[in-house]
């Protein structure tokens, strides 16, 4: 079984989280004359309620922060395992450094200390997390949201469709176990982050893309 010393996991969780904390739509939109985008549309900090403001270049700067800042953690974990490579007790204790990570990052987003916990929903950093832990399987997520948005038009759907696809590509592609299990963990948090639009989607009163309503995406 693959481990890592306590203190370089516990590294990895503190330093991944505190990344993942860091609001991009909060900063961008009040930098950028928008006000709090707490208390504009559905109150998510995310990229999609960010273009609710008719800002889309603010919505594209939160889009790359937060997907940015998990592609980071994980980035940054990868170097701190190889700079450790010597005392790790497996060449398998790299990808669950990168696990470790980016799921802190994920969780930091959903609930970042700044914000008194009351984050987003992750869509984007968990994009940037997978691209950076398995690019093949990040890219395979990114264009199954492409193909869900392109036929059904419905933000969520296709990134509930992208998420729970992801543990299968990570599977079929054969990524290393900490991979696999960090996509299936990151995949169920999603979807209990967005019970609200599933709920809607049931009911099919779920807004399409492009749609002029508040309602949350």
């Amino acid at each position: 079984m693959t481990t890592i010393q306590p203190w370089l996991a516990a590294a990895l969780l503190i330093g991944g989280y505190l990344l993942g904390s860091i609001p991009f739509g909060v900063i961008a939109t009040r930098l950028g004359g928008a006000g709090d985008i707490r208390k504009v549309g559905s109150g998510n900090i995310g990229a999609t309620n960010v273009l609710r403001t008719g800002r889309k270049d603010l919505a594209a700067i939160t889009l790359l922060g937060d997907g940015g800042k998990g592609a980071a953690a994980v980035g940054l974990a990868h170097l701190l395992a190889l700079s450790q490579a010597p005392l790790l007790p497996s060449s398998g204790a790299e990808p669950l450094a990168c696990a470790l990570a980016g799921g802190a990052a994920f969780f930091g987003h959903l609930f970042p200390v700044w914000l008194g916990f009351k984050g987003g929903k992750g869509v984007a950093t968990f994009i940037g997390v997978l691209l950076a832990a398995a690019w093949p399987v990040g890219v395979a997520v990114c264009v199954t949201w492409l193909v869900m948005a392109k036929l059904a038009r419905i933000s969520s759907l296709s990134a509930l469709t992208a998420a729970a696809l992801s543990p299968l590509f990570a599977l079929g592609l054969q990524r290393p176990l900490p991979t696999v299990i960090l996509a299936a963990v990151l995949a169920v948090l999603i979807f209990i982050r967005h019970h609200e639009n599933i709920a809607r989607l049931l009911k099919g009163t779920e807004p399409r893309i492009g749609a002029n309503k508040a309602a949350q995406a």
